[in-house]
């Protein structure tokens, strides 16, 4: 049987267990997780909060009393469903925050049961500070192509048509679960941490061949509430730009169809546009209001797009990405379905 602490110098190293368990609570197994790994915490929420508190103001003695208690209970009923039917030969990582107690605990039952458990060295942190590292390093041996285009331009959708014809891709509105702008919110859909949209990215990025071209939408620094890391932006701005100038009429039809959801809730729709006041003012928020009031969709996109969005990205393609100086340049008047998917055949061809 091989030693029960495990310490691993990169994520590939992970690959050599059967199952990752992370014992920590469902709150932090929310927060961020090893992906692919499955939460058998052995504190849940209140009682990790319980034994916190216990520690703090009565006593380290206290807190493990009953902690122990805890642990044992949980352990009890993950063996009886979880870990049931695992075979002879399963060998699990065992997971918490710093790897400590929590997953000690875990490692020490199964491994006397007899399966080859180990315990991860450092915990959840070891493999945080590895994950911060690869999102520091692998962005900048990537060869992008950044489509860029005003806003309806129907950017996400070419990038998915573009990822359907075998091309590499990096969809970080989807990572993000955002469309990246202050009406970029998706309905029934929150937006991870920042420490899972980390994970996830760096995920998509591994799967990436760096041999081959990568197609990325150009994007600001956030992504409604995250942070897109540093070295992704910077070789984002260096890459090379395809730019897609599609006309007022044909961007206007895409967004009425592509943000449908708004039209069914105004409210929602006036309360995320009262986030511009500062920069349109208020006449412009009570013009925009009586247009959704009255469903003039067509007025309040045309208008948004003309004076919101087009100045604000002229600036910041302008500014920060290098390749917008000489860009391959597509134009179309045609945002359907179709169109998209030979704008999507024209990129492939051109990049």
């Amino acid at each position: 049987m091989k030693h029960d602490i495990a310490t691993i110098g990169q994520l590939a190293d992970l690959s050599a267990f059967d199952e990752i368990i992370d014992v920590r609570s469902p709150a932090e197994f929310a927060d961020d997780h090893i992906p692919g790994s499955v939460n058998c915490p052995v504190l849940d929420d209140r009682q990790r909060s319980e034994v916190g508190t216990l520690y703090k103001q009565v006593s380290p003695f206290a807190a493990r009393r009953i902690g122990a208690a805890y642990v044992a209970e949980n352990i009890a009923g993950h063996l009886r469903s979880h870990f049931c039917q695992r075979d002879r030969n399963w060998q699990p990582l065992v997971v918490c925050w710093r790897g400590g107690q929590r997953s000690g605990s875990l490692t020490h039952i199964l491994r006397r049961i007899g399966w080859d458990a180990q315990q991860l060295a450092g915990g959840y942190k070891t493999y945080r500070r590895l994950v911060i590292a690869g999102l520091a390093e692998i962005p900048r041996g990537l060869s992008l192509r950044v489509l860029c285009g005003a806003t309806g331009s129907a950017k996400s959708r070419i990038l998915q048509a573009i990822g359907a014809r075998g091309e590499q891709i990096l969809d970080l509105e989807e990572l993000a679960c955002h469309k990246g702008s202050v009406l970029g919110v998706l309905p029934n859909c929150r937006q991870p941490s920042q420490k899972m949209f980390e994970s996830r990215l760096l995920t998509a990025l591994t799967a990436l061949d760096p041999s081959r071209r990568v197609f990325v939408e150009a994007e600001s620094r956030k992504i409604g509430s995250l942070q897109v890391p540093e070295a992704l932006i910077e070789t984002m701005r260096a890459g090379e730009c395809i730019t897609i100038e599609a006309s007022i009429d044909s961007r206007v039809d895409f967004l009425l169809r592509d943000y449908e959801y708004f039209l069914g809730d105004p409210d929602w729709l006036l309360a995320r546009l009262h986030a511009l006041r500062d920069l349109q003012g208020s006449e412009a928020i009570q013009r925009w209001s009586g247009y959704a009031r009255n469903a003039s969709w067509r007025e309040l996109v045309r208008e948004l797009l003309q004076l919101h969005y087009d100045p604000l990205y002229c600036r910041s393609q302008k500014q920060n990405y290098a390749g917008f100086t000489a860009p391959v340049t597509l134009s179309t008047a045609d945002l359907s379905a179709g169109g998209i998917d030979a704008l999507a055949s024209r990129i492939c061809g051109a990049a």
